[in-house]
């Protein structure tokens, strides 16, 4: 039986709680009341940059406030990531992340979790990789590369821009699901220098975003093999994924999200994410990110945090199996 202490502490925690979710409920409804700012680690024409002026165009219209757009450039996104984190949890200081955010941790066994640090709000688009070669590799098909490539160990190279970045990740989890051994051959300064030797035939293969390889494919310079993502990309909608060419559970794209400093009110991080998802719905910003050949995703915050926490896992996966094989 209850004691009247016991009974005097349960009703108090009660209130307490109801008074907690009063002050919530009002917050989210004042909220916001003044400019939202939303932190990029890349610069301005970048695809994050793009997607974030794109969707914040249109969430003023049903938040009501300006939202404006800082370019924090260094170390991979992870200035911008970690000094977001840092900022009051009042939903007015947000942070456009992208798949180097859980590259750059799990490259250089970072205590950052993305994930923990700040709080999913939505997954906004996925900038579709694809699987390409040069045309001088005798293969016609997923299957026949794989077979190629086990046939001929070390014949085969693809190109990357740069030592954990997503073009290299997604070549050494192909060779961890194919089970081959396709050389890396990592370029410094971006993927131009690689797609320029792919076009000469200096490698063979590569990822790399289905903008950017899309016209040389068309024109017969490079032949496409699959897209690397679960779906087939807007882009290049002929082009199999390449669990549809037989390469189960294959996820390699360039993603972009957004999220808040941890500890955000979740009636906040709900009224966002419902902004955001609200934004990708329209027809401005679907035109728009299709010409980009970013494919608009959305869905709600635990979606997010779900997927984030699986791409951390899963590349930690791959660059320990890749470290153990070099």
């Amino acid at each position: 039986m209850f004691s009247r202490y016991s009974r005097l502490a349960a009703l108090c925690a009660v209130v307490m709680m109801a008074s907690l979710a009063g002050t919530a409920g009002a917050v989210a409804q004042t909220y916001p009341s003044q400019p939202i700012k939303v932190v990029i680690g890349f610069g301005p024409g970048s695809a994050a940059d793009i997607l974030a002026r794109l969707v914040g165009k249109q969430m003023e219209v049903s938040l009501g406030q300006p939202i404006v757009v800082e370019n924090r450039l260094g170390n991979s996104s992870m200035i911008a990531a970690e000094s977001v984190a840092r900022a009051a949890p009042d939903g007015y200081t947000l942070f456009m992340a992208t798949i180097a955010n859980t590259l750059n941790p799990a490259e250089t066994k970072s205590s950052f979790n993305l994930g923990k640090a700040l709080a999913p709000i939505a997954l906004l688009g996925i900038v579709p990789n694809v699987l390409v070669a040069n045309p001088s590799v005798p293969a016609n098909n997923l299957q026949e590369l794989i077979a190629l490539a086990k046939s001929k160990p070390e014949s085969l190279s693809f190109g990357s821009s740069g030592y954990a970045t997503a073009s290299y990740m997604a070549g050494e989890l192909f060779n961890a699901k194919a089970g081959t051994k396709i050389l890396a051959v990592p370029y410094q300064g971006g993927s131009s220098q690689a797609v320029s030797d792919l076009l000469s035939g200096r490698i063979t293969l590569m990822f790399n975003v289905a903008a950017t390889l899309a016209p040389h494919v068309e024109a017969g310079r490079l032949k496409a093999f699959a897209v690397a993502q679960s779906k087939r990309a807007s882009i290049m909608p002929d082009v199999p994924t390449l669990t549809e060419a037989g390469m189960a559970g294959f996820d390699a794209g360039v993603w972009i999200g957004l999220l808040a400093p941890a500890g955000t009110p979740p009636a906040i991080i709900d009224k966002l994410s419902a902004a955001a998802n609200a934004a990708l719905n329209t027809d401005q910003v679907q035109s728009a990110l299709k010409q980009q050949g970013t494919d608009p995703v959305g869905g709600t915050p635990k979606e997010f945090a779900d997927f984030i926490q699986a791409d951390i896992e899963k590349w930690t996966a791959v660059l320990a199996s890749s470290s153990a094989r070099k």
